[in-house]
């Protein structure tokens, strides 16, 4: 009697076992996160999905209006204009995060955006992009598993170029000028699907070394 419920006992245990199995398997993967995961509060207090740009090539970059770097504002109003038929959409996030430099109320800050700056690109509400109250984007693009680099944003104007895809392609510090010639090609040559992650550009690097010793062999 007690070697047959032991039997059942086991039979059960290697049923469940199976079946715990079976479901793992069949489990479908979580899909990758991407930007379009996440929304933003714009200048009037409304909620914007950022999946409503899927599609597009986006710029995304911290502001601060009283930085001496606030050149870089008209400059990127310029990168839209130029670029927007193409693809392109700058998003600018103002933060008083690094040095101060950010005007904290909110209607100075919808004037000085829309009415002084005139900026051509959309504007989104201050927010907190580093420490307890970042939020939940930055978390993401600064995400060390994104490699374009991750880690904190060191001060104002970081750029994070973002592909067609919602996925991090590429970071850009605060010395990168939007307004340079250079800068203007890695726009071009991203909208034109020729920019790479370095690791991707690296893998592309190897295999076309690896096809020319193949080719040395033949």
């Amino acid at each position: 009697m007690l070697t047959a419920c032991s039997l059942t006992a086991l039979d059960e245990k290697q049923e469940d076992e199976s079946q715990k199995t079976a479901n793992q398997k069949t489990e479908t993967p979580k899909p990758k996160k991407t930007i379009y995961d996440y929304s933003l509060v714009d200048l009037d207090g409304k909620v914007t999905q950022l999946s409503s740009f899927k599609g597009k090539l986006l710029l995304i970059v911290n502001l601060a209006s009283q930085s001496g770097y606030n050149d870089q504002i008209d400059a990127l109003s310029e990168l839209q204009k130029t670029y927007a038929d193409q693809g392109l959409v700058v998003i600018g996030i103002p933060s008083a995060d690094f040095g101060g430099e950010e005007l904290k109320d909110p209607a100075a800050l919808r004037k000085y955006y829309r009415e002084t700056a005139h900026v051509t690109f959309p504007i989104f509400a201050s927010a907190s992009l580093r420490g307890v109250n970042e939020i939940p984007l930055y978390r993401f693009l600064t995400d060390a598993k994104q490699s374009v680099p991750g880690g904190d944003i060191h001060w104002n104007f970081t750029k994070f170029l973002v592909d067609r895809n919602g996925l991090p392609l590429a970071r850009f510090e605060v010395q990168e000028d939007p307004a340079d010639v250079d800068f203007h090609l890695k726009i071009e040559n991203t909208l034109a699907g020729k920019f790479k992650k370095k690791k991707d550009a690296a893998k592309d690097d190897k295999d076309a070394k690896d096809g020319d010793d193949d080719s040395d062999d033949e």
